[in-house]
């Protein structure tokens, strides 16, 4: 490469990974509008979590097919981006291969490169016929409409593109690598399992023009990656960054144990303690009195909700086992996730427009985005929080929601405000006096 293609390579990725690391500043000042949360405690579960489950794919096996079709094009990403760093350093000094001296270990590194493409390329085929003509129910649903859905083929087809331009870039390579007498600095180097299959398609050419595609090819992958790589801001894929510190900081709380509200509880504790002072108990400090109870938009959520809500992968198994959602309530989880990230993306650009200053826009979560018959529909049974691949929790958001509608608004469905309007009035969710509470033991 010319001293000049250097300076343009050096210039491309200079506003490659700045855009990048400018929407990374974005989510992670979206993700802090959250209230603080201690999710610190108990290091040694919490590295186990995300070794078992972001690492080690451990719930996407749960469903065979997906689960290894979804490993191969994880692993095959990850290892096959090693030789990302020997395009950089090729790109910005003008070297070729430079890594080429390690030998059989080279050798070995890129014939494993290409057979993990080769498998990419065959799991995304898959995964492209699953979910344009088998038609899965989880990908036609009525919430994986429009840009969600067009999202997930988009992904599909970048890394068929990536894939494919990989092979090409090698099979050009490995054809001038070949040229009798050597062709200037394409010393062989490296094994080709799969591209030398391919390279007999420049047969015919003159070996400039080879190279010239060759170069392109190069190009056009790694200006590629740049694009897929700042594309994750925009789409459900930014899970591949955000899995890891999502299931790091997950719940470690078993599930269906809810969080109580400080004061709350300390009021509970006082109604229920027949002999207790009201004047003697210790007064619940102000940092835990909340000014709002539970949520209505997502400044009220905590900040790993909200991580949650951008960790997401819009897979549908939350809404697919969802009890609800199976019996034809509006309920979707994944609209839930969905709807949170939306309109936490809605909170940054007002931020953006308003010079780091959110300015009321007479919106929120609740009800602009997810609906009180949405809330209520839930079962609160944690099939969601289970299927989830990364342990993201839709319940935790729709409880805190229901929360800010009972205790905020009295907005409960009529059947739980009579229950509760029992239990405050008789002691008991049944409508009848307290003297007849213990009648039940004359009918033993």
């Amino acid at each position: 490469m010319s001293y000049l293609s250097n300076v343009l390579f050096a210039i491309v990725l200079i506003i490659g990974f700045g855009y990048f690391y400018s929407n990374v500043k974005k989510i992670i000042r979206n993700i802090n509008l959250g209230v603080d949360v201690n999710r610190k405690d108990n290091a040694k579960a919490r590295w186990r979590n995300m070794a078992m489950i972001a690492l080690g794919q451990s719930k996407m096996v749960k469903r065979p097919v997906a689960g290894i079709l979804h490993i191969i094009v994880y692993v095959g990403f990850v290892i096959i981006n090693i030789e990302l760093l020997e395009i950089i350093i090729d790109g910005l000094f003008g070297t070729h291969r430079i890594f080429a001296p390690l030998g059989v270990v080279y050798d070995f590194l890129i014939g494993s490169f290409e057979i993990l493409a080769f498998l990419v390329l065959f799991a995304v085929t898959v995964f492209l016929i699953r979910r344009n003509i088998i038609k899965l129910r989880r990908f036609i649903h009525s919430d994986l409409k429009g840009w969600p859905k067009s999202d997930a083929n988009y992904i599909l087809y970048f890394e068929i593109t990536l894939m494919t331009l990989f092979l090409l870039m090698n099979a050009s390579d490995f054809h001038l690598q070949n040229v009798p007498g050597g062709f200037s600095h394409f010393i062989k180097a490296g094994s080709f399992p799969i591209s030398q299959f391919i390279a007999p398609i420049f047969n015919g050419m003159s070996n400039e023009l080879v190279m010239l595609l060759n170069e392109g090819f190069w190009w056009l992958h790694i200006v590629g990656i740049l694009v897929f790589m700042n594309y994750l801001y925009f789409s459900k894929h930014l899970h591949i960054l955000l899995a890891f510190p999502n299931t790091y900081f997950a719940n470690l709380n078993p599930q269906g144990q809810f969080d109580n509200l400080a004061s709350v509880t300390a009021e509970v504790k006082l109604m229920m303690d027949p002999n207790a002072d009201p004047f003697a108990a210790a007064p619940v400090s102000e940092n835990e009195v909340p000014s709002k109870f539970g949520t209505s938009d997502v400044q009220d959520l905590n900040w790993v909700q909200l991580l949650n809500a951008y960790t997401c992968t819009e897979c549908g198994r939350c809404t697919s086992s969802c009890p609800a959602n199976q019996t034809g309530k509006k309920l979707s989880p994944r609209k839930i996730m969905m709807d949170t990230r939306d309109r936490l993306e809605e909170v940054g650009k007002n931020i953006d427009a308003n010079k780091g200053v959110f300015v009321p826009d007479n919106k929120s979560l609740l009800n602009d985005y997810i609906t009180p018959e949405e809330l209520w529909a839930c079962t609160s049974c944690n099939a969601c929080v289970e299927e989830c691949p990364v342990n993201i929790s839709p319940l935790s958001i729709i409880m805190d929601m229901r929360r800010y509608l009972v205790m905020e608004q009295s907005a409960a469905p009529m059947p739980i405000n009579a229950m509760m309007t029992n239990i405050e009035n008789n002691g008991a969710p049944w409508q009848y006096s307290q003297q007849d509470r213990l009648n039940w033991k004359n009918e033993i």
